[in-house]
């Protein structure tokens, strides 16, 4: 199954739905699509949609996916790589007023570096990706907070 997660944003994200209609159309999507799409207004006889559900309901849908498709929010593509799923990361845009400015551009641009996902700057390229990420191997994400951690209770231990 391929899991759709565009998040809670108020503003309409259909860009990468219809790259997977298209997808789905062209036969390079098979199997079944499950996609969150919040307050995006979309429909299609291929694709199964919910605006919205309980966080468990998503990490089972996680759980579910051989490849995730989300929006660029740090949360969810960190609940994704703990959960060793193979993320494809589509950031909202400014330009198209699916969010306030590029913050998920940056994120997405360093997720991708570091080689824990692989990142989808046009959704003309949806066709491309799906065939890289069949045998992509993503790194292991570990995370920095236990890091971070120590060093806030070594500086005020310090003081």
């Amino acid at each position: 199954m391929i899991l759709i997660l565009l998040g809670t944003q108020d503003k309409p994200f259909p860009r990468i739905l219809t790259a997977v209609k298209n997808q789905i159309k062209k036969g390079n999507i098979k199997g079944k699509v499950v996609a969150q799409i919040g307050c995006t207004e979309f429909s299609d006889d291929k694709i199964e949609t919910f605006d919205f559900a309980p966080k468990e309901k998503i990490e089972e849908l996680i759980d579910k996916a051989s490849v995730v498709i989300t929006h660029g929010g740090v949360g969810v593509i960190i609940e994704c790589l703990n959960k060793n799923k193979k993320v494809i990361v589509v950031p909202r845009l400014k330009k198209y007023k699916e969010h306030t400015n590029d913050h998920q551009l940056q994120i997405t641009k360093e997720f991708a570096l570091k080689k824990y996902v692989l990142p989808l700057y046009d959704t003309k390229n949806l066709g491309s990706v799906l065939k890289k990420i069949k045998d992509f191997k993503p790194v292991k994400y570990e995370s920095n907070a236990d890091n971070f951690k120590n060093r806030i209770k070594e500086y005020i231990n310090k003081i």
